[in-house]
């Protein structure tokens, strides 16, 4: 990692020692090309009146960051207290094309090494707050439903809560009984929270005891893709969720963004880095709207 820092005082007049600098806290920017995320994680210590003390910026070239990401920001050691460097670093992991960490787990299907498991597939990981709870029920049972569609895909599904394989296997037949459709792919029984933690899953502001419902999209290349974070009143729509795999697996290997509402065999965007020429080469006859809005039909087509 190479760190560029500009340093400033505390209000006591002497700068922090080197010895702080792992324990600091974050908030401003982060920068992917073209794109940019804000975010304020600290924002309680502002608004507290907390000291700000340095600006730094940060090119990231460790092995959980791409190298093209930049953090831009402010360090608050008050920050650092309340969350501490274990819930910071989580919240980076999980940045697009970072690596999903592996693990062995127990399931439904066995014990399981997750990259191994994965092979050369697409993934799906989603967690659920608890068994026999009646979102969850509904949310298993549609992902069973929707099985089919993952295979055409070429994607893995695995689920994942804190409660044993055995209360799993258990809540199997309700979710058969009450949805119509069993159980077909693995569940991850979390109860000491391994991967729940791994994946930050659990949230303290929710309930420090359940998973959220996170979802996890994984490429072929372990890298993640997509996540999603729904609350535990809100059951998820997994018919969206496949379409992002359809952008994601189209806009992979084609040089092109999918639209608002976009959906498998519509028309795309050409990537705006793609010159007229090139995408004329690329694509044949286009539809120009503005320079940076050009309309192509799906490359799949």
């Amino acid at each position: 990692m190479r760190r560029k820092v500009r340093r400033s005082t505390t209000s006591g007049g002497a700068a922090w020692p080197a010895s702080s600098r792992s324990s600091l806290g974050w908030f401003g920017s982060i920068e992917f090309g073209s794109c940019s995320s804000r975010f304020a994680i600290a924002a309680e210590c502002a608004s507290n009146g907390d000291e700000l003390d340095r600006e730094i910026l940060v090119t990231a070239r460790g092995p959980h960051r791409s190298p093209r990401t930049r953090f831009e920001g402010v360090c608050s050691r008050s920050f650092a207290a309340r969350f501490g460097p274990e819930r910071t670093k989580s919240t980076w992991l999980f940045v697009s094309e970072n690596t999903a960490p592996d693990f062995s787990a127990d399931t439904t299907d066995g014990t399981l090494r997750f990259h191994e498991w994965l092979g050369d597939s697409w993934g799906v990981l989603f967690s659920h707050p608890k068994d026999f709870t009646p979102v969850c029920t509904t949310e298993l049972g549609e992902v069973a439903r929707l099985k089919p569609e993952f295979d055409k895909r070429n994607v893995k599904v695995i689920g994942l809560s804190v409660d044993p394989v055995s209360d799993h296997r258990a809540w199997a037949g309700d979710i058969a009984e009450t949805q119509g459709h069993a159980l077909n792919f693995p569940l991850i029984g979390d109860p000491d929270r391994t991967v729940s933690k791994l994946y930050d899953m659990i949230h303290e502001n929710a309930d420090n005891t359940l998973t959220v419902r996170s979802v996890f999209v994984i490429g072929p290349d372990k890298k993640v893709k997509l996540t999603i974070t729904y609350p535990a009143s809100t059951g998820r729509n997994f018919e969206e969720i496949l379409r992002t795999i359809d952008s994601l697996q189209l806009t992979a290997k084609h040089s092109v963004a999918t639209p608002v509402n976009w959906k498998h065999g519509q028309r795309c965007i050409i990537v705006p880095s793609l010159s007229d020429a090139a995408a004329r080469e690329k694509f044949g006859e286009f539809e120009t709207v503005k320079p940076y809005l050009r309309y192509v039909p799906d490359p799949t087509t």
